[in-house]
C-alpha cells in the first residue's frame, strides 16, 4: 500500500537572492485548502522566500490566474492549491484533466509552477494528503516551485534568440509609413 513507503524528498534549495511566489488557491473545500496553504507558505518560508495570495473560485481557475500572473506579475514561480473529490458525474475527470493539462503546459511555458491541486476518490483520502503532521501537499506543492526556480535561476544566463533580430534600437515596420520605431 502506498501509505506505507518511503519516498526521498530533495534538499531545500538555498538562494543567494529571496524568491517571491504567487500561491493560487481555491477553497472550495475550505478546511482542506487551509491546510495546503499552510503547508506551502511554512515551506516558503523556512527557503527564505516571499510570498502572495490569491483566492480563486474553484480548481479550473487556478491555472489561468497562474497564467495571468506570469505575463503580467514579477513572481518567481507560483503553487497551485485546491481539492478535487470524485463525485457522481464525469466533471471531476474534466477539471482534473484541464487543470493539470493546463498547469503542465504553463510548466512547458518557463512559469515554475508547483501543482498542489488534490484530486481524490474521497473526503478521507484528502484530509491525509492535506495534514500538517502528514503528507501535506500544500508543502510538496511549494517546495516543488522552489525546485524549479532553483532551475531556472541556474539556467538564467543569457537567452538564445529565435528569428530576426534589428541592428539597432530603431525597425521599420513591414507596411508602415516609413517612420522607424523606437
Amino acid at each position: 500500500m502506498a501509505g506505507h513507503e518511503t519516498h526521498y524528498t530533495l534538499p531545500r534549495p538555498e538562494f543567494d537572492r529571496a524568491p517571491k511566489l504567487l500561491i493560487v488557491v481555491a477553497p472550495y473545500y475550505k478546511d482542506i485548502a487551509d491546510q495546503l496553504l499552510a503547508g506551502a507558505r511554512a515551506e516558503i518560508e523556512a527557503a527564505g522566500g516571499s510570498h502572495d495570495t490569491i483566492e480563486v473560485p474553484g480548481a479550473l481557475e487556478v491555472p489561468t490566474a497562474i497564467g495571468q500572473a506570469f505575463r503580467m506579475s514579477n513572481f518567481d514561480g507560483f503553487v497551485a492549491l485546491g481539492c478535487v473529490i470524485r463525485g457522481e458525474t464525469t466533471h471531476y475527470d474534466t477539471v482534473c484533466n484541464d487543470s493539470s493539462r493546463a498547469i503542465a503546459l504553463l510548466g512547458l511555458q518557463g512559469a515554475c509552477v508547483g501543482n498542489g491541486i488534490l484530486t481524490v476518490e474521497n473526503r478521507d483520502q484528502a484530509v491525509v494528503r492535506a495534514d500538517a503532521d502528514g503528507q501535506n501537499k500544500g508543502g510538496g506543492a511549494a517546495a516543488a516551485a522552489l525546485h524549479l526556480i532553483a532551475l531556472a535561476r541556474r539556467w538564467g544566463g543569457a537567452k538564445r534568440s529565435v528569428g530576426f533580430l534589428p541592428e539597432r534600437a530603431e525597425f521599420d515596420i513591414a507596411g508602415g509609413n516609413g517612420n522607424p520605431v523606437a
